[in-house]
């Protein structure tokens, strides 16, 4: 069988290690190259230099509804995809006996492009992976195969991503065959059930200490370690990348700081959270209890905005 690949970021270079040892991946598809932190460095894309290793051809079209020829030449039997990041035109699923998506989440929960962060934010305690058939509508395609995973409070959305991209391997080498082939022909998703994840705004990023600490502390693992959630403070924005909830039943204002001993402790709605791993602006990552050894920007009493 022959395969185009089509996938962007570790999760799906998992998922295209494990194919390329068992099919002939003719072509595999990423997002293009892009400059990443502060000077700008041009990095590509998890699933591109997993290609490069393999020594497998690939194709980085900027706008794939408008570059897609070399899908199309490249004489596959089906198309396999992994967090690609753009929508799929017609002509390139109708090129090929099969197109299939390897999907991080238990469809139709959770439809769109941040399904892992959304599940974290929301306090899910099961997540999953979901191989459905590709077609024009998002992630409307009958669903294949599924295989749930638990969410621990220890899990953010990076260690979350590697655990799903091992059991989107692993379902879909155990289901490809028989979907290929026709024995699996899949069931319909129930449009009743469907919810959409859209890819996080920048204003969902922001940390609210007006909400309960559970769900501030969900935000904070769904959001870890990319882009990162963050709080602004005396004209700073202070990024937060992991914290843990902390009894605390006094009076002061959501978003005052409580204590700067060796912690940053800041009061939420209904509770305290303890600030663990942060980046101040313009710094590297660091745990919070080193930050405030000399630091000049936060003071006890101070209040988040």
């Amino acid at each position: 069988m022959k395969i185009v690949f089509m996938g962007t970021p570790e999760f799906a270079a998992t998922i295209l290690d494990s194919l390329a040892q068992s099919y002939e991946v003719v072509l595999v598809v990423s997002q293009p190259d892009k400059e990443v932190g502060r000077k700008r460095v041009l990095t590509s894309p998890a699933v591109i230099e997993k290609a490069k290793e393999l020594k497998l051809n690939y194709f980085q079209p900027r706008r794939i509804r408008d570059d897609y020829e070399p899908i199309i030449n490249a004489g596959a039997d089906m198309i396999v995809t992994a967090a690609y990041g753009q929508i799929i035109p017609d002509a390139v699923l109708g090129c090929v006996k099969k197109a299939i998506n390897v999907h991080a989440s238990l469809l139709p929960k959770y439809r769109g492009g941040a399904p892992i962060q959304r599940s974290i934010i929301n306090g899910d305690k099961v997540t999953g992976v979901s191989i459905i058939e590709m077609v024009s509508r998002l992630d409307a395609g009958c669903i294949y195969s599924t295989k749930e995973l638990q969410i621990e409070d220890s899990d953010n959305n990076t260690t979350l991503f590697e655990k799903l991209s091992y059991v989107g391997r692993d379902l879909l080498m155990e289901s490809i065959e028989d979907i290929y082939s026709g024995k699996n022909k899949g069931v319909p998703q129930d449009e009743d059930k469907v919810v959409f994840s859209p890819n996080i705004r920048r204003e969902e990023e922001i940390i609210s200490f007006n909400d309960s600490s559970r769900n501030i502390f969900n935000k904070i693992r769904g959001l870890a370690m990319e882009p990162g959630a963050y709080a602004t403070i005396n004209g700073e924005d202070l990024k937060i990348y992991s914290s843990e909830i902390v009894d605390y039943a006094g009076e002061e204002k959501p978003g005052t700081i409580l204590s700067l001993k060796k912690e940053i402790l800041v009061k939420t709605a209904d509770s305290a959270i303890r600030l663990i791993d942060i980046k101040p602006s313009g710094k590297k990552m660091m745990k919070a209890k080193d930050f405030v050894n000399g630091q000049k920007l936060l003071n006890v009493n101070d209040i988040f905005d």
